[in-house]
This record gives C-alpha cells, structure tokens and sequence, in this order.
C-alpha cells in the first residue's frame, strides 16, 4: 500500500488526519485480519509549494519541511497513528527517479523542450480512465496548480506533464538531460517502484489528487514498465471543509490538530474524522466533535477494564469487521459497538476492544 503523504510547508488540519487515519485504519484491519501489509508513504519534501513557502517566509526550504514533517510526524503519532513501514523522502530517491525516465526514454516516451523533460499522454492509450474528466475540464484544473507558470508553452499536448524541469532559480540536482528537479508526479512512480515493485494492491490519498497526480502516474508507471494494472485498488478521501470551503494550506482554510488535540481525547477525534465515510466530503462540524468527546467516554465506561482480544468469531464480532470490511461503514460498525458494549460477556467484551482498537476508538 502506497500513500501519497505532506507536501510539509504548514501545520497539519483535520483533512490530512481524516485522510492518513483511513489509510491507517486500511492497514489496522488487513493486518488484524490476516492480511501482511507493507506501508510505504512519501514526504514531498521539494515541490513548488514548499519553495513558494519557503521565500514568502524568508526561510531555507529544506529547514521549513523539516520542521513541518516533525510536526505532523507528532500530531499523528497521539492520534496512535500506524506508522508506515517506510517514509520516504522526495530528495532521497533522485536515482530512482532518474532511472524511471531512463525507461521511458528506451521507449520513446519522452521529450525535450527548453523547460524541461516531458511525457506526452498521447503514449498512454488509457489515459484519462481513472478521472474520466474531459480534456478540457483537465487543462482547467492544470491551470490552477502551483507549478503552471513552469510549463514549457511548446508541449504537444497541453497536458504533457514534467518529467524533468529546467528551472532558473532554487535548487537542482544533474541529471543526464541537463540541471533541473523531478517533476511532481514522477516522485511518487519512482518511489513506489522502488520500494514496492511494478504493481501494488492499493494507491490513494486526497480525492484532490485524482487528476493530475494520479492519473500521470498511471500513464508514466504503465508506459515505463509495460505492466498493468499499476495499481490494483484505489481510495480516495473526499475534502475536509470549513464552512463550506475545503480545508487547505494555500487558503489558510484550517482547523488544526494540535490545538484540537488540546481539548479532544485522541479516541475522540479518531472517531469524529473517521465516522464519516471517507468518500463523502465533510464539513467540520464542532456540535458533532462535541458528541464524539461524550460518545467515548461512554465507551470506555461501558468497556472498563480487561483483556483486549482476541478477535473472536462470535456473531458481534463478526459483524463489526464485515461492516469495516463493506468499504470500511465506520459508522456502523461503532453503532453495532455502542449497542451492545453494556451487555456483553467478558469474552466477547476483550473481543470487541480488540476490534474498537482497531479503529483507534478504545
């Protein structure tokens, strides 16, 4: 399992807990049932939104993603995040970048303009079926990225996307094509295929990244290594908003998590992000955290004291995972939960803590 992670130039909101605690939650229970689970998230640490940051602040970009990425690494750790097998750094994995365009140069996927490397969609014949989004509707979103004013003006296709970017300014590392920096979505294919081979069961992250992200890695990961599907299952979180309006770094749109954390059991605010399904947007709602700060502490009165697990086959138990395991229905599995957490033997109770630990609720 791959997750696209931070781009770490601000401090961390509720859409990126609600986002990562889904795919913590993915892992908990594949793990838990059987399942062996190898975690790789990244940590964009260059982009064109760290460096636009990073001036703005008059601060060494490097030190400002350190610092945020030891911030968010802190605010998931007390929500009892399940760390990743593997974090892996942008800047670390230049070779396996550079190796992945070598690929596509072999195949003649590529070309070159006087702003950088370019793959060309036309070599791609699926390309689009992930965001089934027009070409036009494409080119406006591309509009609004942060790097749009880097694009070369002669690409074939308005859509082509950097492999490679000659830039004039902030920092470049040599590659055979000349000076430049990966482009944005060629760090996740390569890191991906460095760590977890040509094909994975399940990518995802924001729903925002549909389009460009990860339709481009698609294009670039099929066409390099010929091996399809890249990516088995994908999973999409829906936006986090703030009323009405998403949840983002660039708007200074933003609840945080450290100061929600002040006031919020861990369990709490697990259960408040995590009860609403991942693929419905979601617009923070302070009523609803309210109730899930009383919500659990009647949980863990109704629990009390005593042995966690194992998970056992008895009808309640097994109704609680095959909800999680119906496109993870969080909600009803902790109402299953909530009914019957009063009335249960000490057996089935150790069972059924087992599984709230799961979801982080207990």
């Amino acid at each position: 399992m791959y997750v696209c992670g931070v781009t770490p130039y601000d401090t961390t909101h509720l859409g990126h807990a609600r986002t990562f605690l889904t795919f913590d939650l993915i892992a908990r229970l594949l793990e838990a049932t059987g399942h062996p689970v190898r975690y790789v998230q990244n940590v964009t640490d260059i982009d064109e939104s760290i460096l636009q940051r990073a001036a703005r602040d008059g601060v060494d970009w490097r030190d400002l993603g350190r610092r945020e990425e030891r911030a968010f690494l802190a605010d998931m750790k007390r929500l009892g995040w399940r760390r990743p097998d593997v974090i892996s750094h942008a800047t670390r994995e230049l070779p396996a970048m550079l190796e992945l365009v070598r690929k596509l140069e072999r195949r003649r996927s590529l070309y070159t303009l006087p702003r950088g490397v370019y793959f060309p969609v036309a070599a791609h014949a699926q390309y689009g079926a992930l965001s089934r989004l027009s070409p036009v509707a494409m080119q406006r979103i591309l509009a609004r990225q942060d790097d749009a004013k880097l694009e070369d003006p002669g690409r074939r296709d308005a859509r082509d996307f950097a492999l490679w970017r000659f830039v004039d300014a902030g920092p470049t590392w040599p590659s055979a094509w000349g000076r430049g920096r990966p482009g944005w979505h060629l760090e996740c294919s390569a890191m991906i295929r460095h760590h977890l081979g040509d094909q994975i069961d399940i990518h995802g992250g924001g729903a925002d990244l549909v389009y460009p992200h990860h339709e481009n890695e698609i294009a670039q990961s099929e066409t390099a290594t010929g091996r399809r599907p890249f990516v088995r299952t994908w999973v999409h979180v829906a936006a986090m908003e703030l009323d009405g309006k998403k949840m983002s770094k660039s708007d200074g749109n933003m609840v945080f998590v450290g100061e929600t954390l002040e006031v919020t059991e861990p369990q709490a605010l697990r259960l408040y992000l995590l009860e609403r399904h991942y693929r419905k947007r979601f617009d923070h709602d302070e009523a609803l955290l309210d109730r899930a700060r009383l919500r659990i502490k009647v949980l863990n009165a109704g629990f009390g004291r005593g042995p966690v697990g194992p998970i056992g086959r008895d009808p309640l138990t097994r109704s609680v995972i095959a909800s999680l395991e119906n496109d993870l229905d969080v909600a009803r599995a902790v109402r299953i939960i909530e009914s019957s957490v009063l009335r249960l033997d000490v057996k089935t109770r150790a069972s059924l803590r087992a599984v709230a630990r799961i979801i982080g609720i207990a």
